[in-house]
């Protein structure tokens, strides 16, 4: 049975967890404001030095020039920005999940104190009942054990799908620009 006492202290650690967790999203919106920005601010530098290109060319061959000079970089920039956007998802997501499994393996430990009382206390000839809870117990945690390896191996071959499709679109972009620079 559960005290007054223990459950203030549980009702203060779910607090603190859930100002922790908000900190944690806090400081991944931050992140992605400030790359925002900065990618805003440099976009605006860009256009205004693009713009007096343009105003500066004198034919149309430039004009194609300028055109195929301007395609690459802003395709490595994309990519560049959708690393980091992402790189900013996956850090965040990886700190959330740390405390979301620091908290679960806490509440594990708290819920088998909990049923090695009961079994300490279980009145005779309920031996049978109390090999069946611990084992649901055991079986409840080698399933979520299994669940945690597979969400990690999926974030893995989702970073690796994410590197590959980002290098991929790069590449041909870079292509495209040598193909449009021999063309003009």
């Amino acid at each position: 049975m559960l005290t007054a006492e223990q459950l203030l202290a549980a009702q203060k650690a779910n607090l603190a967890t859930l100002f922790e967790l908000g900190q944690k999203a806090f400081e991944g919106v931050e992140k992605v404001m400030e790359l925002n920005l900065q990618v805003a601010k440099t976009s605006l530098e860009e256009a205004s030095e693009h713009t007096k290109a343009v105003l500066a060319i004198k034919d149309a061959q430039e004009l194609l020039a300028l055109q195929a000079s301007l395609l690459q970089p802003a395709a490595e920039k994309a990519a560049a920005y959708g690393r980091h956007l992402y790189d900013i998802a996956s850090g965040t997501s990886a700190e959330v999940s740390k405390l979301a499994e620091s908290q679960l393996a806490e509440a594990q430990n708290k819920f088998a104190s909990v049923v090695d009382n009961a079994v300490k206390n279980a009145p005779a000839g309920t031996e049978n009942a109390v090999v069946l809870v611990k084992s649901a117990v055991a079986a409840a945690n080698n399933a979520f054990e299994s669940v945690q390896k597979a969400a990690k191996q999926a974030a893995d071959v989702a970073e690796a799908n994410f590197q590959a499709i980002s290098s991929s679109a790069v590449k041909a972009t870079q292509a495209a620009t040598s193909k449009a620079r021999k063309s003009a």
